[in-house]
């Protein structure tokens, strides 16, 4: 069975709400799994067909979390994994292009094939408050994260990707 692994990190539960209704949407496709990259190793990377990489943006890069599960994986799955399908999702507080460049960077060495281009959910926290509080992710915002994840479940268990 072709399994999507959907990948996240969150801080504040933004990154948490979108992962979590990929997933939602995703089960309902095909078999998926949810995992916090602090969680995943490069054994989960190779049981999947696909991936979903959900983080935010920490000062226009990658969380550091979501960086260390990179740093982690990378070289033992170096090789391993190409052309598997991935699609990723931001959650920044102004544009969150840095971590999506970042991110794609990462997928180009492991010869990912990109299928769906970056969503990026915008909070709007530019204070210090603002960035630190716990967020609440728009439910049209939540709508496009879980489509993105049946779509890519869908694709897998298809054989579409």
């Amino acid at each position: 069975m072709s399994e999507l692994l959907i990948v996240y990190h969150s801080r504040t539960g933004g990154s948490r709400q979108m992962a979590q209704a990929a997933f939602d949407a995703a089960r309902q496709e095909g078999a998926a799994q949810l995992m916090p990259a602090v969680e995943v190793g490069p054994e989960d990377l190779l049981r999947a067909q696909g991936y979903l990489f959900v983080a935010p943006e920490n000062l226009a890069s990658l969380s550091g979390q979501m960086k260390e599960f990179f740093d982690r994986c990378y070289y033992p799955a170096l090789g391993k994994i190409e052309g598997r399908p991935y699609a990723q999702m931001i959650c920044a507080g102004s544009d969150g292009q840095g971590a999506a460049r970042q991110l794609a960077r990462i997928a180009t060495g492991w010869r990912l094939k990109e299928v769906q281009a970056p969503i990026i959910v915008c909070t709007a926290a530019q204070t210090a408050d603002a960035i630190l509080a716990e967020k609440v992710i728009g439910k049209d915002d939540l709508a496009r994260c879980g489509e993105i994840g049946g779509a890519l479940a869908a694709g897998l268990a298809m054989g579409v990707f």
